[in-house]
């Protein structure tokens, strides 16, 4: 049983959403940030990547810069550029990107249910960045973007949302500066409410699709209110996280490429000497994987197609089956001696949005030796890692579109 419910947004007011609305902050480092808001003081970059309004070289992590980003919340919300609504509501949050349309419901998610184990996850979290987000947190004392959350397909549940959504009016509609369109309703009729309330109590789990250390950050900032509350009921809006919760099938899920700096010492005839004995590899024009158990590789202005051969990797293992891990298994770690890929320097991750070009961009300046274009996972392969209680590699999952920070704002 999901627990799902409405809440009272803090928002933009309708003219001001464009404006206001930003990339989320671990898609921008702070040069990004700061060069995109810099003609934009309603730019809710202010809040997430607050160190943009503090003298160059600040410490990301310093209390100080949670600090001003709680300072940049309040201006936004006395100028009037955001207000909260007086009622609790679920959002419409519907994406256009090319050809590519999704819709979801932004609302608050039980904490418990996260900890429980309700809401799965597939990833580990790194504990400096589960600091960072609960510093900001509890700071702010709002969660500033929304956790990604998909659910498996619900016929009843998806046409109520659609129907109710279709009986509202547009509440926000613009077109962000990457070409994404973005379009939110407000559903506050009480009796859609209940409905859609009752019906998420069915839906037996709800999965993380992006928002890993927000839903950790979120289980401690709960974990420390109520440690200091001693009229703590469980009712409170620290007990509850915001998310924006999709079907499942109607998600976008481009690869999570890799380029690695050096060959290991390895000159590019013995590397690929190597490489062939786990692979089939042919020189290729068209180096996008058009399946499973195929990848691109491109070193020294030459793209190669890999095939995987039939390997021992074929077990119940939902993990080893990834086409993330087969690299790893049997190139990254064998053969470039990239044990930890969370770790070592060696190797970068490139999304998806950027294409095979950005790859072959970065090995001809120089700024790695090799790069491997991969097969993007399926919905289905982060469930069935999900469901089976392990983790995928890092970086694996790149959704896109992104959802944008400063829409919505949960008060806690």
């Amino acid at each position: 049983m999901s627990v799902v419910k409405p809440f009272k947004a803090l928002r933009p007011v309708p003219e001001k959403a464009g404006s206001i609305a930003s990339p989320p902050y671990d898609v921008v480092d702070t040069e990004e940030a700061r060069e995109m808001a810099n003609d934009n003081p309603n730019s809710f970059l202010h809040v997430v990547r607050s160190e943009i309004d503090l003298p160059p070289g600040t410490d990301p992590y310093s209390p100080i810069v949670y600090q001003k980003a709680a300072k940049n919340l309040n201006r936004l919300n006395n100028d009037g550029v955001l207000f909260r609504d007086e009622t609790p509501a679920y959002y419409i949050y519907s994406q256009r990107m090319g050809g590519h349309f999704q819709t979801g419901i932004v609302a608050s998610c039980a904490v418990y249910d996260y900890d429980s184990g309700i809401i799965r996850k597939h990833e580990l979290t790194r504990k400096e960045k589960e600091d960072d987000r609960l510093r900001h947190i509890l700071t702010t004392s709002a969660q500033t973007g929304p956790v990604f959350l998909m659910y498996k397909d619900v016929t009843t549940l998806d046409k109520l949302v659609k129907e109710s959504g279709d009986r509202e009016p547009i509440l926000y509609s613009f077109t962000a500066p990457d070409g994404v369109e973005h379009m939110a309703k407000r559903i506050s009729d009480p009796k859609s409410i209940e409905n859609i309330t009752k019906e998420f109590a069915s839906v037996p789990n709800l999965y993380i699709a992006d928002g890993h250390h927000r839903c950790a950050a979120s289980s401690r900032a709960c974990a420390e209110r109520r440690k200091n509350n001693p009229s703590h009921t469980g009712r409170e809006e620290y007990n509850y996280f915001m998310a924006v919760l999709f079907p499942a099938s109607t998600l976008k899920i481009l690869p999570y490429n890799r380029i690695v700096k050096n060959l290991a010492g390895l000159n590019k005839n013995d590397f690929i000497a190597r490489v062939k004995q786990q692979f089939k590899v042919s020189e290729t024009a068209n180096p996008v994987p058009a399946m499973k158990g195929q990848f691109g590789m491109y070193l020294e202005g030459k793209w190669y197609l890999l095939f995987e051969k039939t390997w021992g990797h074929k077990t119940d293992d939902q993990v080893a089956k990834l086409d993330c891990q087969i690299l790893q298994d049997y190139l990254l770690g064998p053969i470039l001696g990239i044990k930890d890929p969370s770790r070592d320097s060696r190797i970068g991750f490139v999304g998806g949005i950027h294409g095979h070009q950005k790859l072959k961009n970065i090995v001809d300046n120089k700024k790695a030796t090799v790069a491997f274009l991969l097969h993007p996972v399926t919905v289905e392969d982060i469930m069935n890692v999900s469901d089976s209680g392990k983790t995928m590699p890092p970086k694996s999952t790149w959704f896109e579109p992104k959802l944008k920070s400063g829409l919505f704002i949960h008060q806690i």
